[in-house]
């Protein structure tokens, strides 16, 4: 980049170089350039086909809009009562809790395989990454007691 801005202050300066750098500046521009046009080329070919495509499929397509069609459908089973059913917080609070732990505990399976090689002579850092993930496990820990006291894995 430092090159490119020296060409250009070259060419755009006081005094205009000779012929051979103005030539070199349009080579490094076009070469410089070039991979950014290549990509907008294909960006513009690919809107262009989805574009295209949902075009000639809206052209295509039958539409006849009806009661039975816009009717919720749930597993071959004819709809009773309306769209809309309230669920408790419980649940949602219950699933971010297992997605927490889950993805926590997968944070665990790199320490566990790499564990003796970050305590050899080549890194010497094993006290420092077993306290590290005692630290970790003692933070999840207390996230469960904390779920377990505000009743949030109690089903009733």
């Amino acid at each position: 980049m430092r090159d490119l801005l020296y060409l250009y202050s070259l060419r755009t300066g006081p005094h205009r170089p000779t012929r051979c750098y103005s030539e070199g500046f349009d080579r490094v521009l076009d070469q410089y350039f070039g991979d950014y046009i290549t990509v907008l080329v294909f960006m513009a070919v690919g809107a262009l086909i989805v574009g295209g495509g949902l075009l000639v499929s809206s052209l295509l397509r039958p539409n006849k809009p009806n009661k039975t069609k816009s009717e919720v459908y749930e597993c071959g089973i004819n709809p009773v009562g309306g769209g809309w059913s309230q669920t408790h917080i419980r649940y949602y609070i219950f699933a971010l809790l297992f997605l927490i732990f889950d993805v926590e505990a997968i944070f665990i399976f790199p320490w566990a395989i790499n564990v003796e090689r970050f305590s050899g002579r080549e890194f010497g850092m094993g006290g420092f990454i077993l306290v590290e993930m005692i630290i970790f496990i003692a933070i999840l820990i207390l996230g469960l007691v904390y779920a377990i006291r505000k009743g949030v894995l109690r089903w009733d």
